[in-house]
């Protein structure tokens, strides 16, 4: 029998009750201590500076993790360029076999690595497990494929590879940016200097033992850990020929300003202040998930995450009851609990970041809405967030605040919001709400994104390029195109 409106809307008011469901963690083996691995082994490193990488959750430290130093960085880089001679002479195919065993060994570990890029970052086990390592796996499967194709993938050109890349990436999404980056360096012939986040390395260094095991030749891959400085090093070491970086757009000005006139060639994927667009046609229960995936996944921490929402004028009540509704069903809490929805901000920096963005949001006028959750007492932690009666003058509007917060905006026609949505200096993703077809392709020709989802919103494939423009960066990563950031095409 089929249930009326009031008795939807009471189910839905109703609060489920959960029992704790936490992922196993015996079977996990972290390191007290990691080395640097340069040239196929680890190696203790020159600076004999080592720091803590902690658990955000609890906030107990889970290892001590290495300092590359400039001696260090030299080291690694003239390891991947002494690799680079026989690893580029190396038959394609040859090449496809290495990248085919790594994608295969991270399925065979793919439950150890969830469960450190859990411990090592606060997303939720299910995110690790079922987004993070899953994509991994089909990034080095993907491009496994085109390392004997280059020639049908850029027809009439010679494609050459480049030599050593270096390549510096984020802490959001810790193995998954590693593949994005490592695995189409790879396939076209180049050699590898890839530094980490210094809050993130764990599975870097799980990766260094993938690598390994995969009998990987000696110094294709190097990876170094360390801070800000160690990037910087490896950026501007004379011996790297490519750079690509992923993280905030300051940091991506430097790196620009730094290389230019060098020769090298660069990639950058940088800040994001998407618009997820909602238009009066749009079925609003598969909008409302859409716009839950867009900015509470990972906690917020996606440089493409849908922070502005913009809605249109005439469904902006019943959109906001029935976001606000399912907000208050989002579970916050253990990162490593396979019922949690929300876990622990990445670290205390970036907690007090959120804090003092939303501080601002409230001082400039905007309505705030956080539902009702217990926040544990240790570890860095912040509600889903929610802005109504926002302004685009307002800071949570203009600024990458990088967490769970969510500033709602209204529109009244398409013009308006394709106005709207393209009033940022950041231009990495969008999101259209419609039922109709020609709205979304009208939308998406005007929006000034790298990625449109329609429908959908954060959904990734290794086969479909990724990139932004404006002061989101340049260069795609994904697909054909992220090949060709690796290769000589002239």
């Amino acid at each position: 029998m089929a249930i009326t409106k009031k008795q939807s809307a009471e189910l839905a008011k109703q609060v489920f009750q959960y029992a704790p469901a936490p992922e196993a963690i015996d079977h996990i083996r972290i390191q007290p201590r990691y080395g640097l691995f340069i040239g196929g082994r680890m190696v203790d490193p020159h600076s004999k500076k080592h720091f803590p990488t902690i658990n955000p959750a609890t906030e107990k430290k889970l290892a001590e993790v290495s300092e590359a130093d400039e001696v260090d960085v030299d080291r690694a880089v003239k390891a991947a360029a002494r690799a680079f001679d026989s690893w580029s002479r190396l038959s394609p195919s040859r090449r496809a076999r290495y990248l085919f065993r790594i994608s295969r060994l991270i399925q065979e570990r793919a439950r150890e690595l969830a469960v450190v890029e859990t411990m090592d970052g606060g997303k939720p086990i299910k995110e690790s497990r079922d987004v993070d390592i899953p994509l991994s796996a089909a990034h080095f499967f993907y491009y496994a494929g085109w390392a004997d194709k280059l020639e049908w993938a850029f027809p009439n050109r010679r494609p050459r590879p480049l030599g050593v890349a270096g390549q510096v990436i984020p802490w959001n999404f810790p193995l998954l940016m590693l593949a994005w980056k490592i695995a189409p360096a790879l396939a076209a012939g180049n050699t590898v200097v890839l530094k980490p986040a210094e809050t993130t390395p764990l599975s870097a260094m799980l990766f260094a033992e993938i690598c390994m095991q995969a009998e990987l030749p000696h110094g294709v891959i190097n990876i170094l850990t360390g801070a800000g400085k160690t990037g910087s090093l490896v950026v501007a070491h004379p011996g790297v020929k490519k750079v690509a970086f992923t993280g905030s757009t300051e940091v991506g000005k430097l790196i620009q300003r730094a290389l230019a006139g060098s020769g090298k060639k660069l990639t950058l994927e940088l800040g994001g202040k998407a618009a997820n667009i909602v238009f009066e046609d749009a079925p609003l229960d598969q909008a409302v998930e859409g716009i839950v995936n867009g900015i509470y996944f990972n906690q917020g921490h996606v440089c493409c995450a849908g922070s502005r929402l913009l809605v249109q004028e005439s469904i902006a009540q019943p959109l906001m009851e029935k976001l606000k509704r399912r907000l208050s069903t989002l579970r916050l809490g253990d990162p490593l609990d396979k019922n949690t929805d929300i876990g622990a901000i990445n670290s205390r920096a970036q907690l007090e970041k959120i804090q003092g963005l939303v501080e601002s949001g409230v001082e400039e006028g905007a309505e705030l809405y956080q539902p009702e959750c217990r926040i544990p007492e240790r570890g860095f932690w912040f509600p889903p967030t929610l802005f109504t009666n926002v302004s685009q003058s307002f800071r949570i509007a203009r600024e990458e605040i990088f967490g769970p917060v969510l500033s709602v905006l209204t529109f009244r026609t398409p013009a308006e919001a394709v106005e709207k949505a393209n009033n940022t200096p950041y231009g990495l993703s969008a999101g259209v709400w419609t039922d109709k077809g020609s709205r979304i392709l009208w939308m998406a020709e005007r929006l000034r994104a790298g990625v449109v989802w329609a429908n959908t919103f954060n959904r990734f494939d290794p086969t479909s390029p990724f990139g932004g423009y404006k002061e989101s960066g340049y260069g795609r990563e994904g697909g054909i195109h992220g090949l060709a950031a690796y290769l000589d095409l002239n």
